[in-house]
């Protein structure tokens, strides 16, 4: 799920999917609204162990999966009888145009250049075809938040410190951040790497799970 020599996620893949995956509502909010029904593959680039497979058949298309590590794809051969390779996300082993529809899902925490990750995913992408990227909230997640006990949410000054954090103290003992680190994207260089791509921006949604925005998801397309 990035570009480091070992996987961060390898090693973790159990740990992962009983916390994160197994039992977890399987549609997660409004994703399969941006998806839209449609046909044919769909990339699922760093599709981790296959949370997001079903919604994928759900909108009508077929599974291809791709992640950074091996141990994430060995659980999520579990979950579809599609494709599924190693790779990194930001240097995709994939012809320019293969795609009518492409995801991004929960990665651009987790990667070293979130920009170059979009570009790739907009390359592979035929004129008219879909990208959804879903994540969690540049601006109310992050190493600068403190998560407090009445669902409200403390920012701290650091929200400018983008790049990779390795700790902070907003991180619990048990959780992925305090495993792995954190690639902090302020919210208008996430925004500025969409217009980058020439990608038309069709919708953004703040899934209305907590009471402060937890993730951001968005649709794209692929001018033709």
């Amino acid at each position: 799920m990035n570009t480091v020599t070992k996987a961060r996620y390898d090693g973790l893949a159990d740990w992962y999917d009983d916390r994160f995956v197994v039992g977890a509502e399987p549609h997660q909010p409004g994703l399969l609204e941006l998806l839209g029904q449609g046909s044919g593959p769909c990339l699922d680039i760093g599709c981790g162990t296959g949370r997001n497979f079903e919604t994928i058949r759900a909108s009508g298309r077929e599974v291809i999966g791709t992640d950074f590590s091996a141990d994430q794809l060995r659980l999520a051969r579990g979950r579809t009888s599609g494709p599924l390779f190693v790779s990194d996300a930001a240097a995709l082993p994939i012809a320019d145009e293969s795609f009518d529809t492409a995801m991004i899902m929960w990665i651009h925490t987790d990667v070293e250049d979130f920009d170059l990750v979009l570009r790739e995913a907009t390359r592979i992408l035929r004129p008219g075809g879909v990208l959804v990227v879903y994540g969690v909230h540049p601006a109310f997640n992050g190493p600068h938040v403190i998560y407090n006990e009445d669902d409200s949410r403390t920012i701290h000054p650091t929200y400018r410190q983008g790049g990779w954090h390795e700790d902070s103290p907003a991180w619990g003992e048990d959780g992925i951040r305090r495993r792995v680190g954190m690639h902090h994207v302020p919210l208008a260089e996430y925004l500025n790497a969409f217009l980058a791509t020439g990608l038309t921006l069709e919708r953004f949604i703040e899934p209305e799970r907590f009471g402060v925005p937890h993730a951001l998801a968005v649709r794209a397309t692929k001018p033709a």
